[in-house]
């Protein structure tokens, strides 16, 4: 059995959500990556006796705790004094920690405030671990069953260290790392992603998970280090090609396909395509996304139909979506050398749905040869997730025509 792992962090700031533990899930990654058995995560806010009585526990049950923030110089940042009080290790005054911190402020021209001392006071017996981007050194140590490593907590400073000193790990334990497979989808819910592969039988030994984003959801499956590729390989392809069109991209571990805008990105790229988009409720929001590709040559938006239709001086028909949407593309085809054009069009006004949820129609239409392939779908929420929903319905519907994937029709 993989070692079992767990991340401890430390600051009132934590516990109490003004700040968002990103470090957390940063090292559970990495950890899982290497071969860890994440267990579990801890945050405890910014009391001594708290503090003492989670490092004691951990000591107990835990192979590998990384334990982030609270080894600032302010009276407030309590780890170094919680475990030489929780393990019975008197601090001791490392000089070259004192150094490194000197030289931090006089590579800035600035006096070091006498409170940064304090940071030089690491537990007796344990490892000092350098800090090239800040004025906190971490230190590791071996207590009980736990091999403890304490880092900043400042997201930049915790991922040097971690890469420069932690990343090691692997010479201290027996590690096989899990290979993590996710297949990414859009417009589809997590619900339905189960209910479509529920008939599929998942072996014991293979843990399936989801993850929900705005705009996307991912199906996880955790193989063993040891899962026969050739099985792995025809299990992936029954799930993906059960869900469907839906899935835009398959990661495999170490193999990062990215995210809906990198896919098109590599899509349009390998096909030599350009593109022209027309924008309203998103408000240059699929534009926006596409900050740095070289195949967008001309970007619109209005934040109506009608006035967008007075921009390029072309007929707005109130009952006909789809010839409206052909007059602004023709519209813009003269300005543009683009082989495709995207119209984005929304319905007059807001009304409420039978759940009494205020929606919003929107079409989306795809202009390639003189061919059009559209979606039109239902949207709700605020005004910023309806902007959202709709740049990622118009860049779904690019990413379905150049993987070749039926068009769907989607009224959600």
């Amino acid at each position: 059995m993989n070692p079992s792992f767990e991340t401890f962090s430390q600051g009132e700031e934590i516990v109490t959500g003004q700040v968002v533990d990103t470090n957390a899930a940063w090292l559970s990654q990495q950890a899982v990556e290497m071969g860890f058995n994440v267990s579990r995560h801890t945050a405890v806010g910014d009391k001594l006796e708290d503090l003492v009585k989670v490092l004691l526990d951990i000591a107990t049950r835990a192979d590998c705790c990384i334990c982030t923030g609270g080894l600032g110089p302010t009276s407030d940042d309590l780890t170094a004094e919680a475990v030489a009080k929780a393990f019975d290790l008197p601090l001791i005054f490392d000089e070259i920690a004192f150094v490194q911190i000197q030289q931090f402020f006089r590579n800035r021209n600035r006096a070091m405030p006498e409170c940064n001392r304090k940071q030089a006071m690491l537990p007796q017996g344990s490892i000092r671990l350098d800090n090239r981007t800040g004025t906190a050194p971490g230190f590791a140590l071996q207590q009980g069953r736990c091999w403890f490593a304490f880092i900043p907590g400042v997201p930049s400073e915790m991922r040097n260290m971690f890469l420069e000193h932690i990343q090691t790990l692997s010479s201290r334990f027996v590690l096989q790392p899990s290979q993590l497979i996710t297949i990414k989808t859009i417009g589809i819910g997590e619900s339905d992603l189960q209910e479509r592969i529920s008939k599929i039988k998942i072996p014991l030994q293979v843990q399936l998970g989801f993850r929900a984003e705005l705009g996307e959801v991912q199906t996880k499956l955790l193989f063993p280090s040891d899962y026969p590729q050739t099985q792995l390989k025809n299990l992936t392809h029954l799930i993906a090609d059960t869900i469907g069109d839906a899935v835009y991209a398959i990661e495999c571990l170490g193999q990062q396909a990215g995210d809906l805008v990198s896919v098109v990105d590599q899509l349009m790229t390998a096909g030599n395509h350009t593109f022209a988009v027309v924008e309203t409720i998103s408000q240059g929001l699929v534009a926006a996304k596409m900050v740095g590709v070289t195949w967008l040559l001309s970007t619109t938006y209005e934040q109506s139909v009608e006035r967008l239709t007075q921009q390029l001086e072309v007929e707005y028909d109130s009952d006909d979506a789809m010839a409206t949407a052909k007059a602004i593309a023709n519209a813009v085809q003269k300005t543009t050398d683009a082989d495709m054009i995207l119209v984005q069009l929304t319905s007059a006004g807001y009304y409420l749905n039978p759940h009494g949820i205020e929606s919003i129609t929107v079409t989306n239409a795809l202009f390639v040869k003189g061919k059009v392939n559209y979606t039109v779908r239902i949207l709700t929420g605020d005004i910023k997730r309806k902007q959202h929903q709709a740049a990622l319905s118009a860049l779904d519907l690019l990413r379905r025509y150049l993987q070749g994937k039926d068009i769907i029709y989607q009224l959600i």
